[in-house]
């Protein structure tokens, strides 16, 4: 383990931090977000890969996981991408082709920090230097094979609850034995467990709100992820860890984070507890943010952040056409 994020000594840590206080305090506070599973769409990555230089990175992204991420992210369909273990590294692989375009010709150092929603946390984990880029491309394909394998196990989903009032809400998901996986800020919450106890949430749906059936394959950050947690705290234990060089949230409970290790612990654990993206949020505020920078796949992140922090201007980098708009947000905290 070492004690510092690889080219960020200490010092540099410590001026980062300061940085971002003073940056607060001028009004200029750009977060960049990274987004999690369900957002990657058939053929997302075409664009990307014009840049034959992207497209090597790709490559190596692939060996890394073991997955042919060019083919999945261009011809595979939706069905096809929606499966856990292709879907995780294909999210993280296409964040990390962002960043570097992002973040290149010294801009990391203008950003205020970066956050991740649920798989989106190891790509921001690799854009912090927490984890080197293959290595978060080995930790995600074995974080989706586990997730994969565990939700397998019992015929689970998660719906999103939209609306109506949280107390409410979460009690009729104790009512029904589900569990909420993610707070995800903006009057929605998405529940998770037995398909059955689902259905009848539709059904039966607390007051004032309504239920939407998500495409995915397991109950997800919930108890039912229980065999993955123990699978992967054994491959986390074969990476090399940095401290992160910039200002790095966690969906723990949205707070910062400045111990890699704790980090990845947070990582591991984060598989069966909730995404506490509205905590996130809700830091991102309270530090002061003007800008929000989405990276690939974007979409999710930036629809969140427009009911939860109205008025904050957003860019979501969906193509390389994008870029242009979040690079100018970003040079405008320099």
């Amino acid at each position: 383990m070492s004690a510092t994020h690889k080219g960020f000594p200490e010092s540099l840590w410590h001026r980062h931090t300061r940085r971002w206080s003073q940056l607060g305090r001028l009004g200029r506070v750009i977060v960049v977000v990274c987004p999690g599973q369900g957002s990657q769409t058939p053929g997302f990555l075409a664009p990307w890969l014009a840049d034959p230089t992207a497209a090597e990175r790709l490559a190596g992204f692939s060996d890394a996981a073991g997955v042919d991420l060019a083919a999945h992210g261009t011809h595979s369909d939706a069905d096809t991408i929606r499966d856990t273990a292709i879907a995780q590294p294909l999210i993280v692989a296409a964040g990390l082709l962002t960043l570097d375009a992002l973040l290149a010709d010294g801009r990391s150092a203008r950003i205020a920090g970066i956050a991740g929603h649920s798989v989106g946390e190891i790509t921001a984990a690799a854009g912090a230097g927490v984890l080197d880029e293959l290595d978060a491309m080995r930790f995600v394909a074995e974080r989706g094979r586990a997730m994969a394998d565990a939700a397998a196990l019992a015929p689970t989903g998660m719906s999103a609850v939209l609306g109506g009032d949280e107390a409410a809400v979460l009690g009729r998901l104790a009512e029904l034995g589900l569990e909420p996986a993610n707070f995800n800020g903006g009057g929605q919450i998405v529940a998770a467990g037995a398909l059955d106890a689902l259905e009848q949430l539709k059904s039966e749906p607390p007051a004032g709100a309504r239920v939407i059936p998500l495409q995915v394959a397991g109950a997800f950050h919930t108890r039912y992820m229980q065999p993955a947690v123990a699978r992967l705290a054994a491959v986390a234990t074969d990476h090399d860890v940095s401290d992160p060089g910039v200002t790095l949230w966690t969906n723990h409970d949205g707070s910062t984070v400045a111990s890699g290790r704790r980090f990845v612990e947070l990582l591991v654990g984060q598989v069966s507890s909730p995404v506490r993206w509205d905590r996130c949020m809700q830091s991102f505020a309270d530090a002061g943010v003007t800008g929000i920078v989405e990276i690939a796949p974007a979409g999710a992140l930036v629809g969140l952040a427009k009911r939860a922090l109205k008025g904050v201007p957003t860019v979501a980098v969906k193509t390389p056409d994008d870029l242009p708009a979040a690079i100018e947000l970003i040079e405008q905290a320099a």
